[in-house]
């Protein structure tokens, strides 16, 4: 059986055509490049872990992923790292190291029938030949729960040396079992210098890039590159190439900021509102309100808007920050974000977006207090511990002359005949008497909150209706980081 090719066959230079012949001019990709040619990204991807850039925490000298490359024993692997920074060039390198052949294959348009073929010539190639198999799956995530399970049997026996790639966390999208079973490496955006130098190290390549064409490029329209990119080397060089496009139909032979401005065109938000990304930027958002950081919060509302997120969930947790995070201490903090999701659902985007906008600033620059969402806990888990204790039954209702009989009201004491509007009697079952669980903070409005607070329980526990030695309740517990809800 014959081996399919390995990542880099087709970037590997064949024999140099003669500069001269008939078709060089087409070869050359300053005159024009081919339809049948790859792009200058595919053209100039990493042949050696020398020619690969950035990643250093990963592939830096004595650094995890390059050990293993450099020690040829790899195990199952998973690359989680956002666009065009590495993923698919670790991967070949680490089969090449191998001596494996080098399997891609895509989740988004193949299925579970393809892997099936493949584990067949796997085992037939290991059995032929003694070469092992790297299965390099794509967008792993894609793969729903029942074909990730398919994998676990051949990952397991090692028919295959599994490395996926995703964009995805791989917490929330790869199967618990599969991801036991591999190990995962982090790949971070890479810096904008670390893009300029992919972009110059291409403008100088005479084999793979666009070094014969004679182009120069501004030191400016590089650093744009590097910061427009995001991080994305397929899209700096995708870039670059078109740059080059419009400096040649110019005539120029520099290749401007303008030309780089041009080729760039719309920066798209790295955003899934379905995803991980989601819950990081509402949580980042949430913390600043919190933080009371206007600026941060006005910066995360955007970005959130700017990637497409439903203004209305945005609404909805601008309603949720004001009672958990400020709560008492600014009362007017939930009528305002009422308001701004009454006026966002009244008058829809861009104009509905600024009422959001004054919501999120309001938010931040007002006093915090969590007094009322942390009272609510311990009464809420009060109640889950004592969901049968019966009402006093001084405070029941007794709309029949039976229930009259048995005690219900009797004893009650009306509060607005009191002198004080304060009667001294107790409204918790027996067992939780005393029990005091909002304790309000030393800010804005819930310091007046305390005073009166404090004035009503000293009233009621002077006629023995409280225990004024009980002391606070704890915190409830399993309570957790709303940010992520």
């Amino acid at each position: 059986m014959a081996d399919e090719p390995t990542l880099f066959a087709d970037l590997e230079p064949g024999p140099e055509p003669a500069r001269d012949g008939p078709d060089s001019a087409d070869r050359r990709v300053g005159a024009g490049t081919r339809a049948a040619d790859p792009p200058l990204a595919a053209r100039m991807r990493p042949r050696s872990l020398e020619e690969f850039v950035g990643q250093s925490k990963l592939v830096g000298e004595g650094r995890p992923l390059r050990q293993l490359i450099e020690s040829g024993r790899v195990p199952s692997l998973i690359f989680w790292g956002p666009p065009g920074t590495g993923k698919t060039t670790l991967a070949g390198l680490l089969a090449t190291r191998m001596e494996a052949a080098f399997i891609p294959f895509s989740a988004v348009t193949e299925g579970i029938p393809r892997v099936r073929r493949i584990l067949e010539e796997a085992k037939a190639r290991r059995a032929a030949t003694g070469r092992g198999t790297v299965l390099f799956v794509d967008e792993i995530h894609r793969f729903n729960r029942a074909q990730q399970d398919a994998l676990l049997p051949h990952v397991e026996r090692g028919a295959v040396t599994l490395i996926g790639a995703t964009t995805e966390n791989p917490s929330f999208e790869v199967v618990g079992p599969l991801l036991s079973r591999t190990r995962v490496f982090v790949l971070d955006p890479l810096a904008p210098g670390e893009v300029g130098e992919i972009c110059a190290r291409a403008l100088r390549d005479g084999e793979r890039g666009l070094g014969t064409d004679g182009l120069t490029i501004d030191p400016d329209a590089v650093a744009r590159l590097g910061l427009e990119s995001d991080g994305d080397a397929r899209r700096a060089l995708n870039a670059l190439e078109t740059a080059a496009d419009l400096a040649r139909a110019n005539g120029a032979s520099t290749i401007t900021v303008d030309d780089v401005a041009a080729a760039l065109q719309k920066r798209f938000a790295r955003y899934d509102k379905s995803g991980e990304e989601h819950f990081n930027l509402i949580s980042a958002l949430h913390k600043a309100v919190r933080g009371s950081d206007a600026d941060a919060a006005l910066y995360w509302l955007a970005r959130m808007l700017a990637g497409g997120e439903d203004p209305l969930y945005l609404a909805r947790r601008l309603v949720r920050m004001a009672s958990e995070d400020i709560g008492l201490a600014d009362p007017g903090a939930l009528a305002v974000t009422i308001a701004a999701r009454d006026a966002y659902h009244f008058l829809g985007s861009p104009e509905g977006d600024l009422a959001l906008a004054e919501a999120v600033t309001y938010l931040a620059l007002a006093p915090k207090s969590n007094a009322v969402y942390r009272a609510f806990g311990a009464a809420s888990a009060a109640a889950r511990e004592t969901p049968a204790e019966p009402v006093p039954l001084h405070i029941r209702n007794a709309p029949t002359r039976l229930m009259k009989e048995l005690g219900y009201g009797s004893g009650y004491r009306y509060d607005h005949d009191e002198a004080d509007g304060v009667a001294r009697q107790s409204y918790l079952p027996d067992s939780l008497r005393g029990q005091r669980w909002y304790d309000p903070a030393n800010r804005g409005w819930e310091v007046e909150a305390r005073r009166r607070l404090e004035r009503i329980r000293r009233l009621r526990s002077a006629a023995g209706a409280d225990d004024d030695a009980a002391e606070p309740a704890a915190e409830p517990q399993g309570e957790t980081d709303s940010s992520r809800e």
